[in-house]
């Protein structure tokens, strides 16, 4: 019945002409309504499973730790982030129009909200996945609890944007038609701002506290992974809650709605007031696409009845006999049937969307006539290159970074001579990756422009909202890693007795899983980005009037590379990504010195003083130093637009928007996937797939340890957020395009000196802020180098057997006998005076 009333309404309303007010987003409420009840049926199955306190209470009692850390670390991102909303939103309201300050909020708040979820689920069910991995068929059961509370984010991102997008939509829609997507600009914008200042703070933490406990914890004590003698664990378990997680739902929110409202815009722009079928169908294809997602959320399983689990401990014990080869052979076919359970889901999402595209475009365009008939299809090819161009990024980007194809294996190899060709090799590879995902990406804008001809640009637009139309599914890939890391983590820290050493192994193989589709989902990630920002910076130009005659298809262009701004302004736009990356890098070195510091001062007070390591103290540092850290490069990306539009006019900001997007597009590329083949280099080493005596402890496990030291804030910190840049940048574009004049230099009152004195003002304010904005020094660095000396000296005499390390009986004697030497002191006192 319900499919009845939804063909009656396309027969009576196709092409959107004569549709009402909510005809054309209403498969925003009814994908976004399903999206969400999903969403919370997943969250109940999480929390249902039991917790047995009694029997794991050490296990129960870190991921409370955990999520305590977690929780804190976003309240205090969120206050920072809320002053920073309010008083943009207050410029919206004054310079621009109250309509676009209230869709800047709520953007940002509905951004805000799909982190927190993200964060609260994954916490909630990292420890259950550690518990289902118990059981027998554990590796089946973990990978149903991990992806469902990664499917819970997921499905809460697409949910978010598709209500709040088509609310807002029913809200502001005037009689002029032209200015709500004027208006709903502020709502992507809103979700831009916090994306990005959730991604850069998250991967700050996450990675200043993974660098400093590999460094000092692998590097210099041998430690392993995870290990409970490193107070950083915990720290670094909770970064991949807050950096992982949150971030990336932040991040996806932002591409997912930019999407739509960059497609809806371009749309009413080229079809005018009567083309109301080019503003639903971006809707209908994201709206039915989060509906095939749910569907595909479901194929996603291994048959218990293979019992992989019993590989995985076959492998352990190849492991512990020294049988490398077998041990090889075992890992690379857990790792390629969990990959193949995640690719049925992937891919079926994709080709239910691509069905369920023909009732989108038939309902938006109509099929009566020859002429839209013609069009429909060639609308349903954009969507098809979208889908295509997606999944063919994401496998290419697991096969550059998952330890069961060459690349990966290549830079493990070179682990037989240092660090130094690790570093190198990895390089190599990075570059080399970003080869396939631009021919993809190139051959997808050109495909669909002339497809689509003469209206390609709303056609390379259709294109990103059908690579984002599975976002449901493909989110919920790389949110459930982290939640796989930290349940590995949990079972390695953990000391309870009933914690078999197969459940390590297990969630060992979901962790090797979650690195490969975290892979993966920055790959699809940094994709979509490139065809929403190229879609974003094309309603820019609209918006603008960077267009001859734009009541025509596309009109014109009259941006010209001859012109004397193009050419700066390109130059200028490349150069962002490299000084943003710069600045996330040495955030992240910086913040990890702090950890490295802490670290070794701990491991020196419980050798030499006994006394007990306190992980918190490594969650409180890291927090300090991601919100310090965060400001400058967030800054960077809000205000730099906003300084080349004023000072060189809307046609020298189009020249920077297309050397930002070009650069930052390969260099995010090259980032992520040298940071992720380093990482499952580290672990195909640390599975003995080298041989005897080259895997955990060896000097080769030591050389990758330091790739993947280096690779982490290139695949979690700088690279992630490199494509939330240029969306940002393009969104602001966007917001502030219709006020911008294409050549102020030659008018009588130029807009640079404005814009002079607004640069030296934030010039001023980031020196003063990065000058005396909570560094005071946390450590005696002379001191902590002279203690581990000693404390590596005393190691090394407990080894031989020269002395006896100290315990805590002699710590409580040696308090002892300082609170007794007042009274003794007194009793020689008074038989001196007798």
């Amino acid at each position: 019945m319900f499919m009845h009333a939804l063909i009656a309404m396309a027969t009576a309303t196709h092409g959107g002409i004569e549709g009402g007010l909510g005809t054309n987003v209403m498969f925003g409420f009814i994908g976004g309504g399903v999206a969400l009840a999903v969403a919370i049926f997943y969250a109940w199955k999480v929390s249902q499973i039991t917790l047995d306190k009694e029997k794991f209470p050490e296990a129960v009692k870190i991921s409370e730790l955990i999520a305590e850390g977690a929780d804190a670390f976003l309240r205090s991102e969120y206050k920072v982030l809320a002053i920073f909303v309010f008083l943009v939103g207050i410029l919206l309201l004054a310079l621009i129009a109250w309509q676009t300050a209230i869709n800047f909020w709520f953007g940002a708040i509905l951004s805000a909200l799909s982190g927190y979820i993200g964060m609260k689920i994954a916490t909630m069910a990292n420890i259950r996945t550690t518990l289902a991995c118990q059981g027998p068929t554990g590796l089946n059961d973990g990978l149903q609890v991990a992806f469902r509370s990664g499917a819970v984010m997921a499905l809460s991102v697409v949910s978010s944007g598709l209500l709040g997008l088509s609310l807002m939509y029913i809200i502001f829609r005037e009689e002029d038609s032209a200015k709500v997507w004027e208006h709903l600009s502020g709502f992507a914008f809103g979700g831009s701002s916090i994306a990005l200042f959730a991604r850069v703070g998250g991967g700050i933490y996450t990675k200043a506290a993974d660098v400093g406990a590999d460094l000092v914890g692998k590097v210099e004590n041998d430690l392993a992974e995870d290990s409970p003698d490193n107070p950083a664990t915990i720290a670094d378990n909770v970064g991949d809650n807050v950096g992982d997680v949150a971030g990336m739902g932040a991040d996806l929110f932002e591409s997912f709605v930019g999407s739509i409202i960059a497609t809806a815009t371009i749309g009413f722009d080229e079809f005018g007031p009567a083309g109301e079928g080019a503003v639903m169908l971006p809707f209908a294809i994201a709206g039915l696409g989060a509906l095939c997602s749910i569907a595909g959320t479901m194929m996603v399983r291994i048959d218990p009845s293979k019992d992989a689990t019993k590989g995985a401990d076959q492998e352990m014990q190849n492991v512990n006999t020294g049988n490398g080869d077998a041990g090889h052979d075992d890992s690379e076919s857990i790792l390629e049937e969990l990959l193949i359970s995640i690719r049925n889901g992937i891919w079926g999402a994709s080709a239910l969307v691509l069905v369920a595209s023909i009732f989108a475009v038939w309902m938006s365009f109509g099929l009566d006539t020859k002429k839209d008939g013609e069009f429909a299809w060639q609308l349903l090819a954009c969507v098809a290159a979208g889908l295509v161009c997606g999944n063919a990024i994401g496998y290419f980007t697991e096969y550059a970074t998952s330890y069961t194809y060459w690349p990966t294996q290549s830079i493990a190899r070179k682990s037989d001579t240092g660090p130094a060709t690790v570093m190198i090799q990895g390089l190599g590879v990075g570059m080399l990756s970003t080869v396939p995902p631009v021919i993809f990406i190139v051959a997808t804008i050109l495909g669909t422009y002339y497809i689509s001809a003469p209206h390609g640009v709303y056609g390379v637009a259709v294109s990103a909202v059908g690579m984002l139309s599975t976002l449901g599914v493909t989110l919920a890939t790389d949110a459930f890693g982290p939640v796989a890391d930290n349940a590995g983590g949990i079972a390695e820290m953990s000391q309870d007795p009933d914690m078999s050493d197969a459940t390590r192994e297990t969630t060992d193989a979901l962790d090797a899983l979650g690195n490969t589709t975290a892979a993966t989902g920055k790959g699809f990630a940094i994709g979509s980005a490139v065809l929403t920002a190229l879609a974003l910076m094309n309603a820019f130009a609209e918006s603008a009037g960077l267009y001859v005659d734009s009541s025509s298809p596309l009109g014109a262009p009259i941006v010209s590379l001859l012109d004397p701004v193009v050419l700066p302004g390109v130059l200028l736009g490349a150069l962002l990504p490299f000084v943003f990356a710069a600045q996330t890098m040495l955030s992240v070195g910086r913040s990890a010195e702090s950890i490295m510091w802490e670290v070794r001062l701990q491991m020196n007070d419980k050798a030499l003083r006994n006394k007990p390591l306190d992980s918190q103290r490594c969650v409180a540092i890291c927090t300090q130093a991601s919100l310090r850290e965060m400001v400058m490069p967030g800054t960077l990306a809000v205000f730099a637009p906003i300084l080349v539009g004023t000072a060189m006019g809307a046609i020298g900001l189009m020249g920077m928007l297309t050397g930002a997007i070009s650069s930052g597009f390969l260099l995010a590329v090259m980032m992520s996937n040298a940071g992720g083949a380093w990482d499952n280099a580290k672990k195909w080493v640390e599975k003995d797939n080298l041989g005897p005596g080259r895997g955990k402890r060896s000097e080769n496990h030591k050389a990758v340890v330091v790739g993947d030291t280096v690779g982490d804030p290139f695949k979690d910190t700088s690279g992630p957020s490199l494509n939330i840049l240029i969306k940002l940048m393009s969104i602001v574009s966007l917001v502030i395009g219709p006020s911008l004049e294409k050549h102020p230099w030659q008018n009588e009152v130029a807009g640079w000196p404005a814009a002079l004195v607004v640069l030296v003002v934030l010039i001023v304010g980031l020196w003063a802020y990065d000058r005396f904005a909570g560094k005071a020094k946390l450590h005696d660095e002379e001191t902590i180098i002279a203690e581990s000396q000693k404390r590596r000296a005393m190691e090394k005499d407990v080894e031989a057997g020269d002395v006896v390390a100290p315990t805590m009986e002699d710590e409580k004697k040696d308090d002892e006998e300082v609170v007794d030497e007042p009274a003794a002191e007194q009793e020689e006192a008074a038989e001196k005076e007798a």
